[in-house]
C-alpha cells in the first residue's frame, strides 16, 4: 500500500488554529475525501502547538502520484496552508507495510 504524509508546522500558527483546522475537516474536508476514487483512507493528525498532518493511503502508485503532483502544485494555497499561515513543511511518500483493524474497528468520524 502506498502512503503520503503532508505536514504543516503549527509553531508560528495563529492562536486557536487547531480548532479552526478541526472545524474545516468536520465541515468540508472529511466529505471531500470520503469515497474518493483511488484512496483507501485518510487520517488527520494534530499535536497541538507542534504540527497538523494529513496521512493518506492510496490503492495504486498512479493514484498517489497524481494526488501528490496536484497537491504540490498548489500547496501554498490550500485551506490548511491559509489557516496555518505557511505551506507544508513535509510532503513525504512512504510504503505501508501492514494495517491491522482492531476488535472495535475503524470509526470514520470528522472530530477529535
Amino acid at each position: 500500500m502506498l502512503g503520503l504524509a503532508i505536514r504543516w508546522s503549527l509553531a508560528d500558527a495563529p492562536e486557536g488554529v487547531e480548532q479552526d483546522l478541526a472545524d474545516f475537516v468536520a465541515g468540508t474536508s472529511h466529505a471531500r475525501f470520503t469515497g474518493m476514487s483511488g484512496l483507501r483512507f485518510k487520517t488527520w493528525r494534530v499535536r497541538r502547538g507542534e504540527w497538523f498532518e494529513g496521512t493518506y493511503v492510496f490503492a495504486t502508485d498512479e493514484a498517489r502520484a497524481a494526488f501528490e503532483e496536484e497537491f504540490r502544485a498548489g500547496a501554498a494555497d490550500v485551506p490548511g496552508s491559509r489557516m496555518v499561515g505557511s505551506p507544508p513543511v513535509l510532503i513525504e511518500a512512504f510504503d505501508v507495510v501492514a494495517i491491522a483493524e482492531g476488535w472495535d474497528g475503524f470509526l470514520a468520524a470528522p472530530r477529535f
